[in-house]
C-alpha cells in the first residue's frame, strides 16, 4: 500500500491542524492505519492508530484527548485531527499501514507500510 500524508505546517500552541493519509489501493479498507513521530534529534514515536472499521482506536497518552484518528474508507484516507497543539507536537508525522491493527500496539518494527511524512511545526 502507498501512502501520501498531506496537511502540516506551522500553526501556534492552542491552534488545531488535521492530517490526512491517503491510499493508493482499494485494499487499504482491511488495513490497520495509524501515525507515528519523530521529533528532531529524537526516535519514532507511536501517536495513534485506528483499526480497518473504525471500531477500535488507541493513542499514546502524550496526545489522548486532544488528537482524534478517524477513517473513511470510501476515500482510503486516515485521518489526524490535532487540537490544543503544543510546542513538544513539533515533529514529522508519518502514516503507517498494517494488515494487522496488533502491529501498532505491540509491534510497530513489523510495519512496513509508510508514507513520506509532514511537518507540524508549533510555536510557542
Amino acid at each position: 500500500v502507498q501512502l501520501q500524508a498531506s496537511g502540516g505546517g506551522l500553526v501556534q500552541a492552542g491552534g488545531s491542524l488535521r492530517l490526512s493519509c491517503e491510499a493508493s489501493e482499494r485494499t487499504f479498507t482491511r488495513y490497520a492505519t495509524g501515525w507515528f513521530r519523530q521529533a528532531p534529534g529524537k526516535e519514532r514515536m507511536f501517536v495513534s492508530a485506528i483499526s480497518w472499521n473504525g471500531g477500535s482506536t488507541y493513542y499514546a497518552d502524550s496526545v489522548k484527548g486532544r488528537f482524534t484518528i478517524s477513517v473513511d474508507n470510501a476515500k482510503n484516507t486516515v485521518y489526524l485531527q490535532m487540537n490544543s497543539l503544543k510546542p513538544e507536537d513539533t515533529a514529522v508525522y508519518y502514516c503507517a499501514a498494517s494488515p494487522t491493527y496488533n502491529a501498532f500496539v505491540y509491534r510497530p518494527n513489523t510495519i512496513t507500510s509508510w508514507g513520506q511524512g509532514t511537518l507540524v511545526t508549533v510555536s510557542s
